[in-house]
């Protein structure tokens, strides 16, 4: 309702006659009725209003001009009555529709304005439409035109409102005919803007009398010429701090001079060069159509390492790597501000870069184009996959590390599941390793492990794959492999692994023992296979090492038994399970006791006695002999201080406990605790502990020789290289073991190797012990090869200690029958 008032205000203001209408119309409208009557509005006003009427009829939703007055038939172009619509000019026609249809719709006068154009001149007619009622049926609309003011030049009022400065010249010509000045004779306000001069000054004014830029000699030059050639030019003045371009466009004798202010534009050219050529950034320009550089930066031309003048010459396919060239262009010719993924582009020695590419379209130097900034992120990406790398591969052998070994295997497994294909495990451990690392040093032993894993690489291709586990420890993946295939493959591997490596100048020798384990019998997932393939490793070490085993249920069964043991060893420590069985050693020549040698015993409370030889390996890889053996030591001290001062203890010791490095504290504890003289006290030691770290070793074994401690060698005779221990130590006793001695009367060689050490104790005065002395006849032969001490079953087995007291009373009596 607010815009018909303001439509029925406006009416008021244009012309008088309207008012008149508007309240004959508003008279005639009768309580419920929505329209007035077209009798009552308009057949008494038909006088000096008629001639400016348009009677329309309403027929069948389309409008028919029943009507129409001098006037209106002037603005119509058409003098006829009872014609259809469509019939009148179109700019007529719809001004019509729409005052009619909105003033029907609204059921209220209806204000529209209609802009006639004719020969460039507008015409400006506002028209009124009244809606009405005939008696005779239908509706009547009464549309009023008329007139608003004046008529303007369309083409004029367009120049005189555009930014742009338009300017008509008249060239002035010689007697020659030849253009020696040009005459302004039409221009608009933006030209005398432009120019900084007074607008009347320069309508008819003669360049060649003026002060502006036009006035220059190389304006009118251009001017001049354009006029002799009839052709158009465009270029570009200068006026101080501004820039102007100057397009001519030839009229006959006539120039049309368009004057357009571009210095924002200049600037914003001169920003962007700015910018552009200075950045540290690569950059370029290319043509989206063509693909050809338009333009690049000195900081491609130095990373790209193109010459400028080549790198014009070039499309960018031509920079792209192979097979980048079509994702690359289909991406930089996407419309607007792209930012694209990683490619890969060639520079000019044809090494290639990863670069990432950003890219905006714009316009420079008018013309259409692209500008991309280039981010080469290949040493990001070279170290991204660095990381990677080393994420997934081990740090000294470059070989695949644990994590990456999983992950292969258990994609392995999942496609040798899908393919009906085995996949086999190889667990592999090299022998006599830390031995070059004791004897060597660990450099050394880096080196070796390098070429280990070098020889592995040269052996494992294809799919399948070599890992360093840790350590000494690798591990292979074999698919789709044969049970035979892989016997045949570990043989090989332990082969080439065990032949000579050389390094710095010296020759070393290793081994290596396999286990393996194959899918899906030996296991369905990776951790089933790896465990299955370690215990496979532990029976081919068990079995002398340098072999390869492949997994048995049987395995599993010990395996199981195993932790079952680890479980109840920790148990019985803490419950007080173990106890000490004390063996007696027989001097020979007297025929008495001379000490005992302490034997730990276990007694399970479901499964009864336990053998060492059963649990002590355990309790060594667990850590808890250091614990047993201390308790060992401290109750055996705490026994043998009870016993006559000339009996002495003889205590066996582990070579782990050599690793905890407290060792003699623990030695002079037990002394101390006990008040036992270490004179007394016998610490047996096996040749194993000169094998780990043998100076340590050696450093503590003097130490306990200077409190007075008595060191034996156990066990003598069955290692590679005794002799050399007997020189870097001098031991106060070596007990031969039970291995010759059990064949003595039989075997001619046992009897020489007795009759070796013995005669070796007595020319360095270290005394011989044979364990293991059943018989008579043993204890005989012993006699005639000057062994000093005996120990076995022939005297008496291990007694616990509430019957020592009896055995050495015992053998008291003996010895002295034996003197009577």
């Amino acid at each position: 309702m607010g815009a018909k008032k303001q439509a029925v205000e406006l009416n008021a203001r244009m012309f008088g006659d309207v008012p008149v209408l508007r309240r004959k119309w508003q008279a005639a409208l009768k309580p419920g009725e929505n329209l007035p009557r077209y009798e009552d509005v308009l057949l008494g006003s038909l006088g000096q209003l008629a001639d400016h009427m348009v009677l329309l009829k309403c027929d069948s939703d389309a409008f028919v001009v029943s009507r129409t007055g001098r006037h209106a038939q002037k603005w119509l172009g058409d003098e006829r009555w009872d014609i259809p619509m469509d019939a009148l000019r179109a700019d007529c026609a719809t001004v019509l529709s729409e005052a009619a249809s909105n003033a029907i719709a609204n059921n209220r006068p209806y204000l529209a304005a209609a802009h006639c154009i004719s020969n460039g001149m507008v015409r400006t007619y506002d028209v009124l439409a009244l809606p009405t009622f005939s008696r005779w049926g239908g509706l009547l609309v009464g549309a009023y035109v008329n007139e608003r003011g004046t008529e303007y030049n369309l083409l004029d009022a367009i120049v005189s409102t555009t930014d742009d400065g338009v300017i008509s010249l008249s060239p002035v010509r010689d007697a020659t005919g030849r253009p020696v000045d040009f005459q302004v004779v039409h221009h608009n306000q933006a030209a005398a803007r432009l120019l900084n001069v007074a607008e009347p000054s320069l309508l008819w004014q003669r360049l060649g009398n003026g002060a502006h830029l036009l006035c220059s000699q190389a304006v009118v030059g251009r001017l001049r010429a354009a006029v002799t050639t009839d052709q158009g030019d465009q270029f570009e003045i200068e006026n101080d701090d501004r820039s102007l371009r100057l397009g001519i466009t030839v009229f006959g004798d006539v120039l049309s001079l368009i004057i357009s202010d571009v210095t924002s534009l200049k600037r914003r050219d001169a920003s962007f060069r700015l910018l552009f050529d200075s950045n540290p950034v690569p950059m370029w320009v290319f043509d989206p159509e063509t693909m050809a550089f338009l333009n690049v930066n000195d900081a491609a031309v130095e990373h790209y390492g193109y010459a400028r003048e080549t790198f014009l010459k070039m499309k960018v396919h031509e920079i792209l790597a192979k097979d980048e060239s079509g994702g690359d262009l289909q991406a930089l010719q996407d419309i607007g501000e792209t930012h694209q993924p990683q490619r890969y582009h060639l520079k000019a020695d044809g090494s290639q870069i990863c670069v990432l590419t950003f890219a905006r379209r714009l316009t420079i130097e008018e013309r259409d184009g692209y500008l991309v900034a280039v981010v080469d992120i290949t040493e990001r990406r070279e170290a991204e996959a660095r990381i990677a790398h080393m994420a997934h591969h081990d740090g000294l052998t470059d070989l695949a590390n644990r994590a990456l070994y999983q992950e292969r295997l258990g994609k392995a497994l999942e496609y040798g599941y899908a393919a009906g294909q085995r996949v086999a495990v190889l667990c592999i451990d090299l022998d006599r390793f830390k031995n070059v690392n004791d004897s060597f040093g660990h450099p050394t032993g880096d080196r070796l492990l390098k070429q280990v894993a070098d020889r592995l690489r040269s052996r494992v291709a294809g799919n399948n794959l070599a890992a360093r586990l840790g350590g000494d420890e690798f591990a292979i993946i074999m698919a789709a492999a044969s049970p035979n295939e892989v016997s045949d493959f570990a043989a090989e591997v332990i082969r080439n692994l065990s032949a000579p490596y050389e390094i710095d100048d010296k020759e070393v020798v290793i081994g290596a023992s396999i286990g393996i384990a194959l899918s899906p019998g030996d296991g369905a997932t990776s951790e089933e296979l790896m465990r299955n393939a370690d215990m496979a490793l532990y029976r081919a070490k068990q079995d002398g090492r340098g072999v390869h085993r492949f997994f048995e249920r049987e395995m599993d069964h010990q395996a199981q038994k195993r932790r079952e043991m680890e479980l109840d060893l920790r148990r019985a420590f803490a419950n007080g399970e173990f106890e000490l069985h004390y063996q007696p050693l027989i001097d020979i020549a007297c025929d008495k006791i001379s000490g005992f040698e302490a034997l730990l015993r276990w007694r399970h409370p479901e499964k009864g006695m336990i053998s060492p030889a059963e649990f002590i390996p355990v309790a060594e890889d667990l850590g808890l002999i250091t614990l047993i053996g201390e308790w060992v030591l401290r109750e055996g001290c705490n026994e043998a201080a009870k016993w006559p001062r000339e009996i002495k203890l003889a205590v066996n010791l582990s070579p782990v406990q050599f690793r905890s490095r407290n060792l003699v504290q623990v030695v002079i504890s037990a002394l101390a605790s006990s008040g036992l003289s270490p004179n007394r006290l016998e610490l047996e030691i096996t040749e194993s502990v000169f094998l780990e770290e043998s100076d340590a070793n050696l450093a503590i074994l003097h130490q306990l020789r200077q409190l007075g401690i008595s060191i034996s060698m156990d066990d003598f005779g069955t290692g590679y290289s005794s002799l050399s221990y007997l020189r870097s130590f001098p031991f106060d006793k070596i007990k031969i073991d039970r291995s010759f001695i059990k064949d003595l009367t039989k075997r001619s060689d046992c009897i020489a190797i007795v009759r070796a050490i013995s005669g070796l104790g007595r020319s360095l005065n270290i005394t011989t012990v044979a364990e293991g002395v059943e018989t008579v006849d043993q204890l005989d032969r012993l006699r005639d090869e000057g062994c000093d001490e005996v120990q076995g079953f022939l005297f008496s087995g291990a007694k616990q200690a509430a019957e020592v007291e009896q055995l050495l009373r015992r053998f008291e009596a003996r010895a002295s029958r034996a003197v009577a």
